[in-house]
């Protein structure tokens, strides 16, 4: 047996000790085929030293490189990877678990079995509810519309399990037309088509409008599923989901909320009202990277209805063991058999930041994108677009009348101070801004009000 530190894991923790303190910036430098120039060398004939490999890669790699760990990120809804979750990653990787079933990482799956009891307990979601453990939002979202399918054929009388979509009652699933595309890719992957889908008209925050989600719903017959939005990916809006959940019983169908990030509102009591009645939904997707901070990759697929869950889901071999008294087998939550243990590190993040550490966290980006659209709703030619009711402001820019949002957001970026990000809204070229990396404060979003002011101003001058 080898002794000793390998040496390229000793690279490695040098590097990554000092990375995060580097001077860096917010964007890639390097073209996409500057990069391929790197990486794409001809195929490696014989073997190489770690430690030389490693150099290489962070040469290839640190010019493409996008500064998201960074509190001044505001260009997509991307957390910054909380370090001990880092650290606990790194654990991961050097155990090298296969977290399929109970039996191949106990470890892996027994740690599980904690975070999804600190989830239901965070988020304050049925504690009878089962969690699987995926790459993210769009696969957390995939679990629950499968179990949702799965669950709304049967009241039909259709099992889908013996014998599959072919023939199945036609399933409607209602939605905003302003949904996130990850649930229109679930859905995809389901199975569904357009012709499947209903969407509602939307409200100004990009949710459906209750009274016209009501029509299309008594005009269908037939098995049905609500896809509702908690945090829209532009506005941070908030459906009505006492309503949602009030059609739900009526039509007998099966309510999926997408709360990526904005399902953790439900940490801070005042924000209570935007979440009020999201707990009587029947599944729900969360992303762990973004918000919690759990490094990449990490999502999770919670689910009150266990048994949909696991007809959904359930992975079952004669080689797969399992005993009365082993733990939970992840291969009956989530699509994958051979996976990462995603476990460590979402337990030593929890552990790390706490509850508290996690609704000052909340509060802060919050309270920073309030400030920020206040100070900005005062300068003439700028509009904030949205209600800022959570970390997400959505802006635009008019001079003389012309919208000039993609200019101005060059003009931010090109000073390396702050990375901003445009969208196409509600037919408006718009600047989204994100505040949800770990360490922004309430003064990073005076600070970046502050610098878009200037810009701006610098920008009518010339």
């Amino acid at each position: 047996m080898k002794s000793g530190v390998d040496p390229a894991l000793a690279h490695a923790y040098a590097y990554s000790g000092s990375y995060r303190s580097m001077q860096r910036g917010l964007d890639a430098v390097e073209t996409a085929n500057e990069l391929r120039r790197r990486f794409c060398i001809p195929t490696p004939e014989t073997s190489r030293d770690g430690v030389a490999v490693l150099n290489d890669l962070i040469t290839a790699a640190e010019p493409g490189l996008v500064g998201n760990t960074q509190e001044n990120f505001f260009g997509w809804v991307m957390g910054g990877s909380d370090i001990t979750g880092v650290a606990a990653d790194w654990l991961t990787s050097v155990w090298g678990q296969n977290a399929a079933i109970y039996q191949t990482a106990p470890a892996a799956a027994i740690a599980e079995e904690a975070v999804q009891a600190w989830l239901l307990d965070l988020l304050d979601l049925p504690r009878e509810s089962s969690v699987g453990f995926v790459t993210g939002a769009t696969m957390a979202g995939f679990v629950g519309l499968a179990a949702a399918r799965s669950e709304v054929l049967l009241r039909e009388g259709y099992n889908l399990e013996l014998d599959g979509l072919q023939g199945a009652p036609f399933i409607k699933v209602f939605m905003s037309d302003d949904t996130h595309i990850s649930n229109l890719a679930a859905l995809r992957y389901l199975g569904f088509g357009r012709s499947n889908f209903v969407c509602v008209p939307s409200n100004k925050q990009g949710v459906m409008q209750v009274a016209k989600l009501e029509d299309l719903m008594n005009e269908h017959q037939g098995p049905k599923i609500i896809v509702g939005t908690a945090g829209h990916i532009n506005s941070g809006g908030f459906e009505d989901f006492r309503n949602l959940s009030r059609l739900a019983k009526l039509h007998n169908a099966w309510l999926h909320v997408d709360g990526a990030f904005g399902l953790w509102a439900r940490v801070l009591q005042e924000k209570s009202s935007l979440t009020q009645g999201v707990e009587l939904a029947d599944s729900w997707s969360v992303d762990g990277h973004k918000w919690l901070q759990i490094p990449y990759d990490a999502g999770f697929a919670i689910v009150k209805n266990q048994d949909a869950h696991r007809r959904a889901m359930d992975i079952s071999a004669s080689y797969l063991n399992s005993k009365p008294e082993d733990g939970r087998n992840p291969t009956e939550l989530n699509p994958e058999l051979s996976r990462r243990a995603r476990g460590f590190a979402a337990w030593a993040t929890i552990q790390s930041m706490g509850r508290s550490g996690i609704r000052q966290m909340v509060s802060r980006h919050c309270a920073a994108a309030t400030s920020m659209s206040k100070s900005l709703q005062q300068k003439p030619g700028i509009k904030i677009l949205n209600q800022v009711e959570l970390n997400q402001v959505v802006l635009a820019f008019y001079k003389d009348s012309e919208n000039v949002t993609e200019a101005v957001a060059e003009a931010i970026n090109a000073g390396g101070n702050s990375f901003v990000r445009t969208t196409d809204w509600k037919e408006k070229r718009a600047m989204r801004i994100s505040i949800i990396s770990k360490d922004a404060t309430q003064e990073t979003g005076r600070d970046l009000a502050n610098h878009i002011a200037k810009k701006w101003d610098d920008f009518q001058a010339t």
